[in-house]
């Protein structure tokens, strides 16, 4: 794969493990997100969905 620059970043929710490419990362506030539930800070305490991950704000 030459020519391809993929960045990613992890979720800066604090008990999120998920890392994600920054062209799909939500933004809120400055800050790289892996959804909607998480860059909310989880008013609903529903989860991220993504497998593994145990974060409910």
């Amino acid at each position: 794969m030459t020519g391809t620059n993929v960045e990613t970043v992890k979720c800066a929710c604090e008990d999120c493990v998920c890392v994600v490419p920054t062209e799909k990362a939500v933004s809120r506030h400055g800050k790289a997100f892996c959804c909607d539930e998480c860059a909310e800070g989880h008013p609903h305490h529903a989860g991220c969905d993504y497998a593994g991950c145990t974060c409910h704000g």
